[in-house]
């Protein structure tokens, strides 16, 4: 069976394509019913450009093979200027060496361009470093976190 691959954003169908699944191969989702995926799909959907949520579906498959997400920052530095912030990229294991990945990093940062941010920035694993760095990005600073539960 060939593999037709689809990049678009987030529908609101994509739960039952595997969508949470694939974000628990990047860390801890929970179990989510669809009553709180369709809410929290509403609530992000009602940011309209400010949160876009990115999948590469296998069309093939009717299985969610890749996401990523952006969260437009809007500032007052650089004349009122806005930033993108890119989460939660990961490209299901059975589909990894596809450039997959690659593809939703490029949609994420055509977004903040035509957006008019001035820049995108990311948190990464050192292991992940090599492949951001191959979609364009470069290492700027330290990442800072501190969690909460």
């Amino acid at each position: 069976m060939a593999e037709t691959f689809k990049i678009r954003r987030l529908e609101i169908s994509d739960k039952r394509k595997g969508f949470i699944e694939l974000l628990g191969q990047l860390s801890v989702t929970g179990s989510v019913t669809d009553e709180e995926f369709d809410r929290r799909f509403e609530e992000i959907s009602s940011y309209g450009d400010d949160h876009v949520i990115c999948v590469i579906e296998d069309e093939a498959l009717g299985r969610i093979a890749a996401t990523g997400s952006v969260v437009i920052e809007k500032k007052f530095l650089r004349n009122c200027g806005k930033a993108g912030h890119i989460e939660d990229v990961v490209v299901d294991s059975r589909f990894r060496g596809k450039q997959l990945g690659k593809k939703v990093v490029e949609f994420l940062m055509d977004h903040c361009k035509s957006m008019g941010c001035y820049k995108v920035i990311l948190d990464c694993s050192v292991d992940n470093k090599a492949f951001y760095e191959k979609c364009g990005l470069s290492n700027k600073a330290i990442q800072m976190s501190k969690y909460f539960t």
